[in-house]
């Protein structure tokens, strides 16, 4: 299911605050990048916070630039971003700035909460949209995806959230603003609590980049471990697109496809990549990756194979097709877009073949057409 690039974006001291326990708010960040979350919620098609940040800090979510929201207008959207909360209980304040701020407003709720939120709400145009028994993450930004037609949502908290979202697999890219500051409570708001992250502990989010912004210190990363069994993470997404790339690399050939495959750790590491005859004219993209793989490495049970094309069940030119060597290997999960058609080989079945031998095998079809571009000259 298509969802939204979420990005999540905090400011933090030294020592992981987000806050102090004292009664008023804690301003972690100065003028320069005050101005550059302007910027970034400009760019942002909704912005998004927990209750539990309107409750404490009564945010406005503006986009502040005149001259940014002239922009937004200029190319044809809302002046500003559609703001976004989200509370399982629906026990939100009227008069919270919030919403009587800014453009259109949703709140997502459980069951339960939609009640109450659509009574307090009522009268203030706020579209009131419930997930279920419970607060479904993947539900919300599914949602928002679809119904509301946004691609990129900027996540502002608080804890909690980022927390949620971040353990679940579904953040895109992480942008911290490290004050130089160390707020020395045990007891005040952490960016992140306990959860079941990705990849475990041992997972290394990749830096993209860091700079300076006045006296704080800007760093973005981005995910990189998979999911687990058929629930996507955002990292599984940014892999397979990698292979889709990888495919653009494979020497032509009018009797065989351009395929291209990495092969990933849990915890995130790339452990090896290749594409359709890269080693010899015959070698096939998913053979080529596990081949720089040492055979028994330990990573390969819980790793996850990345093919541009659902890997093959039959094949001529080798006496073992791919499915078959990705399960030898002991990869246990695989993920993929493309069906093999029946251009060269009839009725291949090769996610029947991983399926029935316990594998986990997800499709994210949004990347079939990046993976059949180096393909079109087959017809």
């Amino acid at each position: 299911m298509p969802h939204p690039y979420v990005l999540l974006s905090a400011a933090v001291s030294l020592d992981g605050c987000l806050d102090d326990t004292g009664p008023g708010r804690l301003l972690l960040s100065g003028p320069a990048d005050f101005d550059r979350v302007d910027e970034v919620r400009a760019e942002s098609d909704a912005i998004l916070v927990g209750a539990g940040t309107l409750r404490a800090d009564n945010p406005r979510l503006l986009v502040n630039s005149a001259e940014r929201r002239a922009a937004r207008v200029a190319a044809g959207r809302p002046e500003y971003p559609l703001k976004v909360t989200v509370s399982g209980s629906g026990d939100l304040d009227p008069d919270a700035n919030f919403w009587s701020t800014g453009g259109e407003k949703i709140v997502y709720t459980t069951d339960e909460g939609a009640a109450k939120a659509g009574d307090a709400l009522r009268g203030l145009g706020v579209d009131v949209v419930s997930v279920g028994p419970d607060v479904d993450w993947l539900a919300v930004l599914t949602h928002l995806h679809d119904v509301r037609g946004v691609r990129r949502l900027m996540v502002e908290g608080g804890g909690r959230v980022h927390t949620q979202l971040l353990s679940q697999g579904l953040a895109d890219e992480l942008q911290l603003a490290l004050a130089p500051l160390v707020v020395g409570e045990p007891d005040a708001p952490r960016l992140f609590g306990p959860g079941d992250y990705p990849g475990g502990p041992r997972n290394r989010l990749r830096l993209v980049e860091t700079r300076p912004v006045g006296d704080v210190v800007l760093m973005r990363y981005v995910p990189t471990a998979p999911g687990t069994g058929t629930v996507p993470s955002a990292a599984d997404h940014r892999w397979l697109a990698l292979a889709c790339e990888l495919a653009a690399k494979c020497p032509p050939s009018r009797t065989a496809f351009s395929v291209g495959a990495v092969v990933v750790a849990a915890d995130g590491t790339e452990l090896a990549r290749g594409y359709s005859r890269e080693s010899d004219p015959v070698s096939h993209a998913e053979e080529a990756a596990l081949a720089k793989i040492e055979p028994g490495d330990p990573r390969l049970p819980t790793a996850t194979v990345y093919s541009s094309l659902e890997p093959c069940a039959r094949r001529a030119s080798r006496p073992a097709p791919c499915a078959r060597l990705i399960l030898d290997a002991g990869v246990r999960r695989v993920v993929t877009t493309w069906r093999e058609p029946d251009t060269f080989v009839a009725g291949a079945d090769g996610s029947g073949l991983l399926a029935a031998a316990g594998a986990d095998v997800l499709v994210l079809p949004e990347y079939e057409a990046d993976a059949k571009a180096p393909n079109r000259h087959l017809g």
